[in-house]
């Protein structure tokens, strides 16, 4: 099974001092069979102490406070994890809308991810659908034709969306990244009835490339009669296997974010992502990213105007 290294760091830098910067982190591998962490290491500018939790999607998070003044603010993740899923995952094929909808009305976990987000263009995300769904199909193909869709229909693009934009902004450019992809197949899958979730970590190199590989990524998870929770990335159109690290699941990316916070001070924020990963024949991949144009404290309020609050993700 094979063993990667990964190293993930997320740097804020201010204009001017800023103080009591409160974040939430998710940057801790996701509990599960399909991977097992040999070591995770996390160092925090100024070392503050970290309260753990785990929260309602069953992610383990981090909540800390750097009170002192500083004008910087790094985050880095060292994590060495072996992945324990198959090259090629199995799934039950033969299981259908009917078992689905039984399974899902006796729960209310399933229940609520099966609920499409209230959007402007829903019209076009059911002329999507209008075009895949064949009744005869089981759920499996279902989920792997509309990931299909997406990857025919989209253009891989960086740059030509942020973390803020909308489905509706997506389906207008019809271009994006993980991300974007993501969120439109949730949009999908859930206009099916289909229980689905997002999925947020890393994508590790394999022999014939992938988009995004070497960065952190994005991806969905479907449930599956007979199977259970079976993940499909829409960017490279493939089911999940042993080259993905998964972080964080939930509703949204919102759910997911692996690091979100504010700070106080009238300063202007800069953000930068840098992720490295090695893999165990000794290839190494890495991608920096200028996340975001600068954004002001004082034009973003977390808090009253005299508290100088500024808001940072």
């Amino acid at each position: 099974m094979p063993t990667y290294r990964i190293q993930h760091i997320t740097s804020y830098e201010y204009d001017r001092p800023v103080t009591e910067s409160v974040n939430e982190i998710r940057v801790f591998p996701y509990a599960c069979p399909d991977q097992e962490v040999l070591q995770h290491d996390l160092v925090i500018t100024g070392q503050p102490d970290i309260q753990y939790y785990l929260d309602y999607w069953g992610n383990r998070c981090g909540v800390f406070n750097l009170v002192p003044p500083h004008t910087e603010l790094i985050i880095e993740s060292k994590l060495l994890v072996r992945t324990l899923a198959s090259s090629w995952p199995a799934m039950q094929n033969n299981s259908g809308f009917e078992q689905l909808a039984q399974e899902t009305s006796n729960s209310l976990g399933l229940l609520e991810l099966t609920k499409a987000d209230a959007i402007k263009n829903s019209e076009v995300i059911q002329e999507f659908v209008k075009q895949i769904n064949q009744p005869w199909k089981g759920v499996a193909a279902t989920i792997q034709d509309c990931s299909q869709y997406i990857f025919s229909h989209f253009k891989y693009i960086k740059g030509i969306t942020n973390v803020e934009s909308t489905v509706d902004e997506i389906l207008e450019h019809r271009a994006g990244v993980c991300q974007d992809f993501a969120h439109v197949l949730l949009q999908m899958l859930r206009s099916l009835q289909i229980p689905c979730r997002y999925v947020s970590g890393y994508i590790c190199p394999n022999k014939t490339g992938l988009r995004g590989e070497g960065a952190t990524h994005a991806w969905v998870e479907s449930y599956i009669p007979g199977t259970g929770w079976a993940g499909i990335d829409p960017t490279n159109n493939m089911w999940v296997t042993n080259h993905h690290v998964k972080l964080a699941v939930g509703r949204n990316f919102s759910d997911c974010s692996p690091v979100k916070g504010s700070f106080k001070g009238p300063a202007t924020q800069k953000l930068f992502v840098y992720v490295a990963i090695d893999y165990e024949n000794g290839q190494h991949f890495e991608e920096r990213n200028v996340v975001g144009s600068p954004v002001s404290g004082e034009e973003r309020y977390l808090f009253p105007a005299a508290d100088a609050g500024g808001m940072q993700q």
